[in-house]
């Protein structure tokens, strides 16, 4: 196996012609799909994102920590300008532009890293099985964080890889990659959790790579290191200030860890997996398969992938190749957080035959990917050993487009047994879609007769009522109103024209401990999901 140093320079105008042309056409075909059959906004995470970034500026105290303290904030600040369009944030389009560069990022990086090792062939069919994948077409089109941190790990890999290839050759080279690998880390550790992991994990190989060579005291290094570690220590101070306690966004209400303990049931274990990381294991790398296989081939493509990184390790172990493996690091990550971090993950054939979190398993696709692209040069240099003459002389290309045919046919059945991770949104969605149907022209038509009146409601729930109603989110008081929305609990006839309460919530429990001046007048319910009621104020007729 040959390694090519600088694929970049290799690569032709037509081949990268090819690569951003067939993705882009796969990007917006899916972009179309979604748009015309309403699935832009099927996750709740979303429109929790897009409700989120809408907000840091439409509120009535427009400020930083409006971006919440669970959440890592960079796919929201990403969203900022174009959630200013209304239309675009009612509709979900908002999500798609981000979302959607971050896949076309992603493929063009798989392209890459496979072609310093692997023919344009084999590079084309690992490029053709991530970019195909439905469930990765999908996610593209929401706000869902996946696609962009799927990118930077990607790209954490190509420039990792590039970086140790012009170690010894090329000290300039060097640098700059070095600085272009510490922006991605930290993008990273801005975007999921899984950043902090990989960000230490590649930086401290990276330390290593440069001792062993006796050039630890490099300054770049050192101030690229500092800027790594202040990351996080940033999002701790930001949780101290903004909320009151450094660890909030993991020991808070809305954590991992708070809503475990809020759903779980006394005397049985949360979920599958839970202190037991063998079940763990399993569990993550059966919804991996799912999500990148129809049902019955998961174990094959599993095999396909091993063997292939297998060999190329193998083959080039002293090489640079050794750095694609952090591909795999969620296995790792996500096999620990099952089992101690409070992250269930319920795949439907197995119990309790459920969808959540399948999307996590989306994580392992570039690797899946790359090592598909290897095993599919191994079978195609097979056959160019072991033709028989009388097999005609385009057999190697006969046997790539048999191979293109099987992905290509992957496909297809994955979409004939539905995507797993559509089907998880859908069944998201499916539950709220009565209260999204029912609830906003009841306020359309209560606020018509007090123009501008305020409406006092939880939006952490049901974000998406405030943007199909048409109000600005400074037109309602909630949660993230901090001292008005507490004002408001403990009068809210004197503070909101109209409220909306659901069964249990604190705006609920405020009305039935205050409820001079309120007047209900509609009642929403929906099978598994608390009762809503709208109050009108006798007080208030408008802002």
């Amino acid at each position: 196996m040959t390694e090519n140093p600088n694929p970049a320079q290799s690569i032709s105008r037509a081949e990268w012609l090819f690569v951003v042309a067939s993705c882009a056409a796969a990007s917006i075909t899916a972009i179309v799909w979604s748009w015309r059959n309403n699935a832009l906004l099927n996750y709740g995470d979303a429109v929790a994102h897009l409700h989120i970034a809408r907000r840091v500026l439409d509120a009535h105290h427009p400020r930083l920590t409006e971006l919440g303290s669970v959440w890592l904030p960079l796919p929201h600040l990403l969203l900022i300008p174009f959630v200013q369009i209304y239309s675009w944030w009612a509709s979900g389009f908002a999500g798609v532009i981000p979302s959607a560069l971050a896949y076309l990022a992603a493929c063009a990086g798989i392209y890459r890293i496979a072609r310093h090792w692997l023919r344009p062939a084999p590079s084309s069919l690992a490029l053709a099985f991530f970019a195909l994948n439905p469930n990765l077409l999908y996610l593209q089109t929401t706000a869902m964080t996946e696609p962009l941190f799927v990118c930077e790990m990607v790209w954490v890999v190509v420039w990792l890889v590039e970086w140790r290839v012009s170690l010894d050759a090329n000290a300039k080279q060097s640098r700059r990659l070095l600085c272009m690998i510490a922006a991605v880390l930290i993008a990273a550790i801005f975007t999921r959790y899984d950043g902090w992991v990989l960000a230490m994990v590649a930086w401290t190989c990276m330390g290593l790579a440069l001792a062993r060579r006796g050039r630890l005291r490099s300054p770049g290094f050192w101030i690229a290191s500092v800027l790594i570690v202040a990351a996080p220590v940033a999002w701790f101070i930001y949780n101290s200030v903004g909320f009151g306690d450094w660890l909030y966004f993991a020991r808070g209400p809305y954590s991992a860890k708070g809503v475990e303990m809020n759903t779980s049931v006394p005397g049985f274990p949360p979920h599958p997996g839970w202190h037991n990381p063998w079940v763990a294991l399993i569990f993550y790398i059966k919804a991996a398969e799912m999500d990148a296989a129809a049902l019955a081939w998961g174990n094959v493509l599993l095999g396909l992938s091993l063997l292939g990184t297998a060999w190329a390790w193998l083959t080039a172990r002293k090489r640079a190749f050794t750095w694609a493996l952090l591909l795999w690091f969620p296995v790792v990550f996500y096999a620990y957080s099952v089992a101690y971090g409070s992250v269930p993950i319920f795949v439907p054939i197995w119990w309790p035959h459920s969808w959540y979190n399948l999307r996590y398993g989306m994580e392992l696709l570039p690797a899946f990917a790359l090592g598909l692209g290897f095993a599919a040069q191994i079978m195609l240099a097979t056959v160019n050993d072991f033709k028989p003459r009388s097999i005609n002389p385009r057999w190697v290309q006969c046997a790539a487009l048999a191979l293109f045919a099987l992905i290509v046919a992957n496909a297809g059945q994955m979409l004939r047994e539905r995507p797993h991770v559509y089907v998880e949104g859908t069944k998201i969605i499916e539950a709220r879609w009565p209260y999204d149907l029912e609830i906003p022209p009841a306020l359309r038509a209560l606020l018509a007769e007090r123009p501008g009146g305020v409406v006092l409601m939880d939006t952490s729930v049901f974000p998406e009522i405030v943007a199909f109603t048409g109000i600005p989110l400074r037109q309602t008081i909630n949660e993230s109103d901090l001292e008005i929305y507490s004002a408001a609990l403990a009068a809210p006839a004197a503070h909101a024209a109209l409220v909306l309460a659901f069964d249990g919530d604190e705006i609920d429990r405020a009305v039935k401990a205050h409820p001079q001046g309120l007047t209900a007048v509609r009642h929403f319910s929906t099978i598994g999901k608390p009762s809503g009621t709208i109050y009108v104020s006798d007080t208030i007729k408008g802002p």
